[in-house]
């Protein structure tokens, strides 16, 4: 007869292994955007708050560089030219749709600038909880694209906890004349959604568990 400490250790092994398995399967992606057609982008919100204000984010041009995927142009843009004017403040937002986000969720994109020299490109991510576009209620994620922005397709990623709706926010901001071209492609969301299958599996495992200790102490 296995001793209850035995049986105990095996249970948890079981319940663990079968925790990390629903863990995997919880993975859900809520959003997979290419940039096909910036104009037709369904849900998204454009705001620009530049001053004075000039052009929104825009399709890509496959003159400057190509797409990091799919047809060349298949890419967001956006440029010093979102101030309308020499010597203007640049704060050009792109916002994801409103997403429904459970526990870890993980934004991951890619980006680049033309590669000038003499540039200073900056693109900050930021988050909003709720199904708002107001730039106001949006907080940054401290994951600031500068200095030394890739002049080559190159991924980043952010990551929330919580569960609601929410929105993800690309900010191009600085000022109009040290900025030059850069290009946002492949934006996904990763959510982590609870299956109701797998918690009654883990709560019928620990039931059963029970009564087998029951059944060794009678």
């Amino acid at each position: 007869m296995k001793p209850v400490n035995s049986l105990f250790a095996a249970a948890t092994f079981s319940l663990a292994a079968l925790g990390a398995t629903a863990a995997q399967a919880q993975s859900v992606e809520v959003l997979n955007e290419g940039f096909g057609n910036v104009s037709g982008l369904s849900g998204w919100a454009l705001v620009n708050n530049s001053v004075p204000p000039g052009s929104a984010w825009f399709q890509g041009n496959s003159g400057i560089f190509p797409a990091q995927a799919g047809a060349a142009d298949a890419y967001a843009a956006a440029s010093f030219l979102s101030a309308g004017g020499s010597g203007g403040t640049v704060d050009n937002w792109l916002i994801t749709p409103v997403l429904n986000l459970s526990g870890e969720s993980v934004l991951s994109f890619y980006t680049r600038q033309a590669g000038d020299p003499g540039f200073s490109d900056q693109l900050e991510v930021l988050y909003s909880s709720g199904s708002g576009a107001d730039i106001s209620g949006f907080t940054s994620l401290g994951l600031v694209v500068a200095g030394d922005y890739p002049a080559d397709w190159s991924q980043y990623s952010a990551t929330v906890t919580g569960s609601g709706e929410g929105r993800f926010a690309f900010r191009y901001f600085g000022p109009a004349d040290s900025l030059n071209y850069v290009g946002l492609d492949t934006v996904r969301v990763v959510t982590a959604v609870p299956e109701p299958t797998t918690w009654a599996m883990l709560a019928a495992g620990l039931g059963l568990f029970g009564l087998r200790r029951r059944k060794f102490h009678a």
